[in-house]
């Protein structure tokens, strides 16, 4: 198998949530060392910790905070449900755990040592955590100045909402996302809960970070990387910044609809809950469209005779379109309208997407089996490249599974110094009764 082009890039992480671990799995999918550092004492503030809680979860004995999903008949009692998160595998691919207490001075000094032998130190959590447990970058460049170093918090390291506490439905209120994403006549409170900007400043850390690595390849000097997670979705809305600073318009909720002129909708099909989105944005569209439906009378109406008139009629025509598409198949209106040129698309239930023919042919989800969730499909890489075939390597890593690796082999401790650590409490695979919460502070 050719290498990949990231092979020989070591990451070490401590990544909460989704945006880091996001930025983590797209740089490990194309062969990066990401080595996560989790704490055994402390309550994770991410995705081992807390997660959906339907169809099936568990709360564990021990701490009371963790759930995941399971299969029928899972040990519920006996298992460690931290490492059965249906948030964290399936982002947590291709990556290794160890377990380190950096609070304590031993756990600092293992910290140290992997860093001196790291390319990137990379962090998602709240400003006042790393400066709690000292680790700024001015402390981790004089462990390794060519060191590169990714923060990505809310809003930044500086500025009045820099300790502000988020999540990505927080920030996607604050750049104007649950205003304008609604439906016409109903306010805020009706969106749903979207992270989008989760998405956003995963993807833009994983950028900004081999930006970073050809930049210290030019410069032979390490680089620090100051990153607002707020500050990566704003440009999202980009058509609605520039309206209302060139026309002093604020939009409003939409719908379905497109505010741009052409004819866009969501309609009922055939059977239960089922969905089709259709979109008609020019005369030659139309025509198209109408063709299909066999051009009865109504198609013909002067109201109907151009885009913008046809626009201006929204409400009747949405009606005239739901007449047609609720006596169809959602997918039988995808293929005759696409057929037609005319852009349409289902609304698929998740388990549509596993038994999409496309994601079939592309071989998108592939077969993962995990020591203690089983085998399942999973979502697969997100791209390809050219002469170098590449699949998923491993599945999620279990709580420091991967420590006798990251300890003896890649900061070189000794097999006595091992043992004392794991006396100590800073190595092992399950989490230590009576978690601590809270701010962490060095001793």
């Amino acid at each position: 198998m050719a290498r990949l082009p990231l092979e020989g890039v070591r990451i070490a992480t401590m990544t909460p949530v989704w945006a880091g671990p996001f930025a983590e799995t797209l740089l490990a999918d194309w062969g990066a060392e990401i080595i996560k550092v989790e704490s055994r004492q402390y309550c994770p503030q991410g995705t081992r910790g807390p997660g959906p809680r339907h169809p099936k979860f568990i709360v564990d004995m021990v701490t009371g905070h963790w759930s995941a999903y399971l299969k029928e008949g899972y040990d519920e009692v006996n298992g460690r449900p931290w490492n059965r998160s249906c948030y964290f595998n399936p982002h947590g691919r291709n990556k290794l755990s160890c377990t380190m207490d950096v609070v304590r001075p031993k756990g600092r000094e293992m910290f140290k040592r992997l860093i001196e032998v790291s390319d990137i130190f990379f962090e998602s959590n709240q400003p006042h955590v790393m400066e709690s447990l000292d680790l700024g970058y001015n402390v981790i460049s004089q462990w390794n100045p060519g060191i590169i170093m990714l923060q990505m918090p809310s809003f930044g390291q500086t500025g009045p909402l820099k300790y502000y506490r988020t999540l990505g439905a927080h920030l996607d209120s604050f750049i104007g996302g649950n205003y304008v994403r609604g439906y016409i006549g109903r306010d805020v409170s009706s969106s749903s809960v979207v992270y989008h900007a989760d998405e956003t400043s995963g993807l833009t850390a994983a950028f900004i970070m081999l930006t970073a690595l050809r930049q210290r390849k030019r410069t032979g000097k390490g680089v620090y990387i100051d990153m607002a997670q707020v500050e990566t979705a704003i440009p999202h809305f980009g058509e609605i910044i520039m309206d209302y600073t060139m026309n002093g318009r604020i939009q409003g909720t939409w719908g379905n609809r497109d505010p741009y002129g052409a004819l866009q909708g969501c309609y009922r099909c055939l059977g239960d809950d089922r969905w089709v989105c259709i979109t008609i944005r020019t005369d030659q569209e139309w025509e198209s469209f109408c063709r299909v439906l066999g051009n009865p009378d109504w198609t013909r109406d002067e109201k109907f005779s151009d885009s913008l008139s046809r626009w201006r009629h929204h409400d009747e025509l949405d009606k005239r379109i739901e007449e047609w598409t609720s006596k169809h198949d959602h997918f039988a209106v995808m293929y005759v309208l696409q057929k037609e040129g005319v852009a349409a698309g289902p609304v698929e239930h998740p388990d549509d997407a596993f038994n999409d023919i496309q994601m079939k042919e592309r071989g998108f989800f592939e077969k993962i089996t995990h020591p203690e969730c089983g085998t399942h499909l999973y979502p697969g890489l997100h791209y390809r490249m050219s002469n170098i075939p590449n699949h998923i390597r491993s599945a999620a890593p279990l709580l420091g599974e991967h420590n006798e690796y990251v300890y003896k082999h890649v900061i070189g401790v000794s097999d006595e110094e091992y043992a004392e650590l794991e006396r100590e409490g800073h190595i092992g695979m399950d989490f230590v009764p009576g978690l601590k919460q809270g701010k962490y502070k060095p001793e």
